[in-house]
């Protein structure tokens, strides 16, 4: 947005609370009066984060003052998107330690998502993690355990339950009109070029490997797998943590599902035989049992017909939606009204749309929140189970079968 009154109109029309607009809320038991500016840290400075880093630009009241990465590369960017004489280091328990600090933003690999987020909390941080909140199942009752004990606000990166398309769409769903509802069809597909590994000419000695190692088993650096990290076991979990949480939250928010019971995957090697450990094309059915659902997501790297969308398949109607728009396609014969409301340009499915501006909304969401302490729309909960329905997905495709809550 070029000018001040435009954003402001914009930030108005997406929902965001007049006080956040204005420069910030009520003041709040923590010391946040309207505008006082609020100072982050941002750990793990890569190119998702740097992205979160620049949409901060676009919200008042807050300020970058502190930057981490365990990469000299990635921690130059990062400063370079900061305030003015923001500190740079590559130990966040050092940006943990520093009082001024308020709220941090972890853009880490998901291995480090938890032991940083419940570091930070301990700290007296407030939090916005990107997904996959865990990376194994077994960590959510501590993320959880460590933002209740601390009282802190942790906001999940899975920034469509800030997007007032959906947030509508979530109305409809609620309304009845689209009947019952057990079938949901979810997918993420994209095609991408058959390339031999790249060479990236990291050196290792501007890397802090142990760092990035975290708890994951000890072995040499290798810059490939540091690069694309999301696509191997000890750091990322492939699709279904990667693209397929996003949506099989929604899914849960929608429908107010918590958990599957069972989990049914298949994956194979079609682009990336030989270079990752996660398949590039992947399908599982999901069986949920309160309210009793199917939900089907399917992923590939190998062709985009589909590209990223849901469908969720009632009675009367069907409800689909992406991240620019949403459509109700009524049953043949059935009496609903057949409408759609478009907010971004270009084709259906598109992982991004210029409008509406998702990372904006949901980090604004989160400051009026720290400001506010009220609960942010993704928190620390939902984060949990999101990820827990990845991770049942992928420990029925890792252990050849069915896996079972």
């Amino acid at each position: 947005m070029s000018a001040t009154s435009d954003r402001r109109a914009f930030l108005g029309q997406m929902g965001l609370g007049a006080g956040l607009v204005a420069g910030g809320c009520q003041a709040t038991a923590r010391g946040y009066p309207a505008n006082e500016t609020i100072h982050l840290g941002c750990i793990g400075t890569g190119g998702r984060c740097r992205q979160l880093m620049a949409t901060l630009k676009d919200l008042p009241g807050v300020r970058i003052v502190a930057v981490c990465d365990v990469w000299d590369d990635n921690l130059a960017r990062g400063k370079e998107l900061a305030a003015p004489r923001a500190r740079a280091t590559k130990n966040y328990e050092a940006l943990l330690a520093d009082k001024s600090i308020d709220a941090v933003i972890i853009g880490t690999p998901d291995h480090l998502h938890v032991p940083i987020a419940v570091d930070a909390c301990t700290a007296g941080k407030d939090v916005y993690v990107e997904k996959p909140l865990t990376h194994d199942r077994a960590e959510g009752r501590a993320v959880i355990d460590a933002k209740n004990r601390h009282d802190r606000i942790v906001q999940v990166g899975m920034q469509q339950r800030s997007m007032p398309h959906l947030i509508e769409a979530r109305r409809i769903i609620a309304s009845g009109e689209l009947g019952e509802i057990r079938k949901v069809h979810l997918t993420w597909n994209r095609n991408v070029e058959r390339t031999p590994k790249p060479t990236y000419n990291i050196h290792p000695d501007s890397v802090d490997w142990r760092r990035f190692l975290g708890k994951a088993k000890d072995q040499p650096f290798d810059e490939y797998r540091f690069r694309n990290w999301r696509w191997f076991w000890d750091f990322g979990g492939g699709i279904f943590t990667d693209l397929m949480v996003h949506y099989v939250d929604v899914a849960h928010w929608f429908l107010g599902l918590d958990h599957p019971e069972t989990a049914a995957s298949i994956g194979s090697f079609f682009t990336k035989k030989d270079a990752w450990e996660t398949p590039d094309t992947v399908q599982t059915l999901l069986q949920y049992n309160s309210p009793e659902t199917q939900v089907h997501f399917e992923g590939t790297f190998c062709n985009a017909r589909y590209r990223a969308k849901m469908e969720y398949m009632g009675s009367e109607a069907t409800l689909y939606c992406d991240r620019g728009r949403y459509e109700v396609l009524p049953e043949p014969g059935k009496q609903v009204k057949q409408r759609k409301r478009v907010l971004g340009s270009g084709p259906r499915g598109l992982d991004f749309y210029d409008v509406p501006n998702g990372e904006l909304l949901h980090l604004g969401n989160w400051l009026e929140c720290v400001r506010t302490r009220n609960r942010p729309n993704a928190p620390v909960e939902v984060g949990v189970t999101a990820a827990g329905a990845a991770h049942l997905a992928n420990a029925a495709l890792r252990e050849d079968g069915v896996a079972r809550w």
